[in-house]
């Protein structure tokens, strides 16, 4: 996936700021217990120099030891120093609470969308890059709430009680010393504005590796069968090295305008103070635990710009990856809903099935369907047949409502395909596709899907029906049994056999079988021929057949070629016909008995 995200105006990242900050309304009670005990935890520390200056001034003289007094210092600075720790660490663990609960809110939100989309998102969107910005994208937001509430603020207010702590000990210095403030937020400004590029290249590229690494994984039987190893590694290599030079860019930023722009500002506030105490000293004598604390709050000053400085980049990162998860939260490609009024939830379905002048294009300019017409009624076989390419996978698609139908009309007993309700069409229409996709779970919790109102025996039921009972049976722990990632200690032949159960189960009207049959071995295809004998009594079927001796049964065949149904029938009439369907069915005989 190439990098395409936009660089982030202030304008927008302020929009963006502004949206995450919403996610704390549903914490006001917690952050504003965190808000005082954070201000109670910097009055404790900057009530340390001011004790210390008044102390100086007033009791230490040459030739005395005030006990007492110091004795009242050492007790109250203690005391002050374990207030303001106690503190910190309570704000620090609200805050943390806090952040954390609004960055589960936020990845149930944006899973929430996804869920949603339709398969015309997941088409152009790479898997790793999904997974990057629900699962690492999320992990740098929550530093913007770690770093924006608890330490932004946090020092934020530290530093406004500085200048107050400044003007109660001499209003005249701290005026003097407020002329850094604007120089401060120039740096801010400036290093916003530098860094957005660079993050948002960042945050792109480890999107790309994580899609990378999804995809090689996927696909490390082809990888290693084709000898692919040194190609994906130097494509790897490559956006690795466009991630490092990104990474050193914002790096090198960090470098310049971060600390050592702020060390310098210090140095010159003290430069200031010394000046002033110094010229003071001219006049008459100068109050040494006024310079004291006056240094002493200066340092306590420029520590936390130099945290929030260092934690510019954290932020920055974060409000580009929150960037990056709002315009996922934003997308509206929406899987077809109905758009009709929405009759009561049907119970079951007639099963007749009516295409009228359909026509279909995935990107919205080349159509790879063309004026498809065609009836089934309740009960009987529909086949579809054809070379790659033809459009019969599209069928089923727009028959599933997978995709939003644009041209023409699709009906179901003699209703629009729009104006059935979601769990309708999901529970009454049954599908099984070639590629047969099973979750890690036991082999019962493949079959239900997490369905309600079906039991155990339902399972085997369903099961025995397809004929995949024998083998389920043979296994260590029946279906019990714990399975791997997409079922990989399973044959193909197995695997098919339980998504044939799991469609199954729900006991649908209409069954739509995509090459249902296409990766099955010649023993378990007769299981699941005699299977569907049962099945197709009183349900209409809509087949995509890759073997042509598997349909022979249908009471209508369509042929496709280049999206159009160039010729229907059934299997004795289109082979009498000699056209296109007589050539394949010929071609696939031959090969049957060369291999024989």
């Amino acid at each position: 996936m190439k990098h395409t995200d936009e660089v982030l105006s202030g304008k927008q990242q302020r929009a963006i700021f502004l949206r995450l900050l919403r996610y704390a309304k549903g914490h006001k009670k917690m952050l504003i217990v965190a808000f005082i005990i954070m201000m109670i935890a910097a009055t404790a520390e900057l009530l340390q120099p001011i004790l210390i200056a008044h102390f100086i001034d007033t009791y230490l003289t040459a030739g005395n030891f005030p006990t007492e007094p110091l004795t009242w210092l050492v007790s109250i600075f203690i005391s002050l120093l374990i207030v303001a720790i106690i503190s910190q660490y309570i704000q620090s663990l609200f805050f943390q609470k806090v952040a954390l609960r609004i960055i589960q809110t936020l990845r149930v939100d944006v899973f929430k969308n996804v869920q949603k989309l339709g398969l015309s998102f997941f088409d152009k969107m790479p898997g790793g890059g999904l997974v990057s910005r629900i699962t690492n994208d999320t992990e740098s937001i929550k530093e913007l709430y770690v770093t924006v509430l608890a330490v932004f603020v946090q020092n934020g207010i530290f530093m406004i009680g500085t200048f107050v702590a400044m003007f109660y000990l001499n209003a005249t210095l701290a005026l003097y010393c407020l002329i850094f403030l604007p120089f401060l937020f120039l740096v801010f400004r400036v290093y916003r504005k530098i860094s957005s590029s660079f993050y948002e290249t960042v945050s792109a590229k480890v999107s790309e590796i994580n899609a990378k690494m999804s995809e090689s994984v996927q696909g490390m039987r082809i990888i290693q069968a084709f000898r692919q190893e040194k190609r994906m590694k130097k494509e790897f290599a490559e956006i690795n090295e466009a991630h490092y030079q990104a990474g050193m860019k914002a790096m090198k930023a960090d470098a310049l305008l971060l600390r050592p722009i702020v060390d310098i500002l210090s140095l010159m506030a003290i430069s200031i103070v010394l000046l002033y105490f110094g010229f003071q000293s001219f006049a008459g004598p100068i109050e040494f635990g006024v310079l004291y604390a006056f240094v002493n709050l200066l340092d306590r000053f420029f520590e936390p710009v130099n945290q929030i400085m260092q934690r510019l980049s954290l932020f920055q990162q974060a409000i580009v990856s929150a960037g990056r998860v709002f315009r996922l939260m934003d997308r509206e490609e929406y899987a077809p809903g109905a758009t009709f009024d929405e009759s009561e939830r049907a119970e079951e379905l007639g099963g007749s099935i009516a295409f009228k002048d359909v026509s279909f294009s995935y990107d919205g300019t080349t159509n790879v369907l063309h004026n498809i017409s065609f009836q089934a009624s309740r009960g009987e076989t529909i086949a579809l047949v054809g070379h790659t390419g033809s459009g019969k996978s599209s069928i089923i698609n727009l028959l599933m409502r997978f995709y939003p139908l644009k041209h023409g009309e699709i009906y179901i007993d003699g209703r629009s395909l729009y104006s059935f309700r979601e769990d309708t069409l999901r529970e009454r229409v049954g599908l099984v596709l070639q590629d047969s996709f099973l979750y890690s779970g036991t082999v019962a919790s493949n079959i239900t899907l997490g369905r309600e109102g079906f039991t155990r025996d339902d399972v085997r039921a369903a099961c025995e029906f397809v004929g995949a009972d024998r083998f389920i049976e043979a296994l260590p722990n029946g279906y019990d049994t714990v399975m791997g990632e997409r079922g990989t200690t399973f044959s193909s032949g197995e695997r098919q056999l339980l998504s044939f159960a799991r469609t199954m189960l729900g006991n649908p009207d209409i069954l739509v079988l995509d090459e249902a049959t296409a990766s099955i071995d010649t023993e378990t295809e007769e299981t699941i021929q005699r299977a569907l004998e049962k099945m197709q009594q009183n349900r209409t079927t809509i087949a995509i057949a890759h073997r042509l001796s598997t349909i022979k049964h249908a009471q209508l065949i369509l042929v496709l070629h280049q999206g159009e149904v160039v010729e229907s029938g059934t299997h004795e009439s289109l082979l009498k016909r000699e056209g296109l369907y007589h050539k394949m069915y010929l071609l696939q005989a031959r090969e049957q008995t060369t291999a024989s």
